[in-house]
């Protein structure tokens, strides 16, 4: 779990603060939206290339 929380930072100066991928301004609400929007891991990862499966698992495991 702490091995996930890596991939995620809080910074003030990046989409408000808001929990981010890090190295990108996705944020985890973004990848949340997109699965409960029914978008599956491989097309998130497919139109976000910057994007890795570990960084989708942080993000449900931040949420």
């Amino acid at each position: 779990m702490n091995e996930l929380r890596t991939h995620i930072v809080i910074d003030n100066e990046i989409r408000f603060g808001k929990p981010c991928i890090k190295g990108t301004r996705i944020t985890v609400g973004d990848i949340l939206q997109w699965l409960s929007a029914g978008m599956t891991e491989q097309e998130i990862l497919e139109d976000y290339p910057e994007l890795q499966k570990i960084h989708i698992k942080a993000a449900l495991a931040f949420a």
